[in-house]
This record gives structure tokens, C-alpha cells and sequence, in this order.
């Protein structure tokens, strides 16, 4: 399978994941959306929100990296047309920030041997029942 076969099937896929999630996990009120922070596995969707965005990220294992896929839009868009990717090849316990223009940081981190990608909090703790992170240093700006 060539390069750019890969990237416009792993494009579909995303896509297909956020329509597919956003129809299997209707929430009870429109503001509500669905958040699922990890760790997961290969493939499967972190959702959160960071800021005003709403956040689905994803990756494929590649010679023990974690190969991220994260998926942006603004949190008010129904339609989908501010949605943009960001693509990045992370070592194993390496961390992206993601930050918002108000001053949150989401940040990402890839397990020892890609075995898992997680939400993890400033202390490279795993978050749990937490969506929004205040601002830490980052190392890369999505925003």
C-alpha cells in the first residue's frame, strides 16, 4: 500500500470514527458531548474537549512509536467544516501539548512500546473524570 494510500485510508477511517461516535453516543443535552480519555489501545478514540475544541485523537502502532492522529473542530460546529488534523510520530513516553487559545493544554502520551495512548495531567499522571487541563510549558501548538 502506498504512502498516500495509507494517509487518505487513515483520513477515511478518522472520519468515519468521528461520524460514527457522534451517532452511537447521542447525548442527552446539545451541550454535552462524549469524552473517553484513555489509555486506549491501537485505533481506538481518546474524545475530549480542550478549550473551545472538541478533540478525537488516535494511533497506529509503527516500530514501537505511536503514530498520533488528532482530529480538531471547533466545539459549536455541527456541521464538521472546522475540523482539521494534525498528524505526529511520538517515542515511547513522549507527551504532545496541545494548547488552546484560552489557556488549556490537553496533553497526549504514548505508552512504552505503543501499547497505549492516554490523557495524562502535568505529573505524567493518568487523568481520570477530567476533560480540561489549565496550561502547562508545551512543547507544540496545535492552535
Amino acid at each position: 500500500m502506498t504512502s498516500s494510500t495509507r494517509t487518505k485510508l487513515l483520513s477515511f477511517a478518522a472520519a468515519s470514527a468521528l461520524v460514527a461516535l457522534t451517532a452511537a453516543s447521542a447525548p442527552t443535552r446539545s451541550d454535552e458531548r462524549p469524552v473517553g480519555l484513555g489509555p486506549v489501545g491501537a485505533m481506538e478514540p481518546i474524545m475530549t474537549t480542550v478549550g473551545n475544541k472538541n478533540v478525537i485523537a488516535f494511533y497506529r502502532p509503527v516500530s514501537g512509536d505511536c503514530n498520533l492522529y488528532v482530529v480538531l473542530s471547533d466545539r459549536r460546529d455541527v456541521s464538521g467544516d472546522s475540523a482539521a488534523q494534525v498528524r505526529i510520530s511520538l517515542s515511547p513516553r513522549q507527551i504532545v501539548h496541545l494548547d488552546s487559545s484560552d489557556n488549556n493544554t490537553l496533553n497526549l502520551k504514548c505508552a512504552d512500546n505503543a501499547e497505549s495512548l492516554a490523557v495524562v495531567d502535568g505529573d505524567e499522571q493518568n487523568v481520570a473524570g477530567s476533560s480540561i487541563l489549565k496550561a502547562i510549558p508545551a512543547s507544540m501548538t496545535a492552535f
